[in-house]
């Protein structure tokens, strides 16, 4: 789990980008199945704002994470400790 978090940080770009392909294609592989009668242009505008969706949630859940790192370093307590 440390490794991925490693290169997360590192390719950050990348990350999101790969986050926003996999939103965009999971979103118009399932309007592909359903019979809407939704335009081409309107199913890629909804899988965009689902993309948009799925990144605000990491990237929301990101900052969470980094802010409760921060505030148990500054509090002396390390969130890597094995209990004694």
């Amino acid at each position: 789990m440390e490794a991925i978090q490693t290169w997360v940080s590192k390719n950050k770009l990348t990350s999101i980008g790969a986050l926003w392909a996999s939103g965009i294609g999971a979103s118009l592989a399932y309007n592909s199945r359903t019979r809407s009668p939704l335009k081409p242009s309107l199913k890629l505008i909804h899988a965009r704002m689902h993309a948009q969706a799925l990144t605000l949630a990491v990237l929301s859940g990101a900052a969470v994470y980094h802010y409760y790192e921060k505030s148990t370093m500054e509090h002396g307590g390390s969130t890597h400790d094995s209990p004694k």
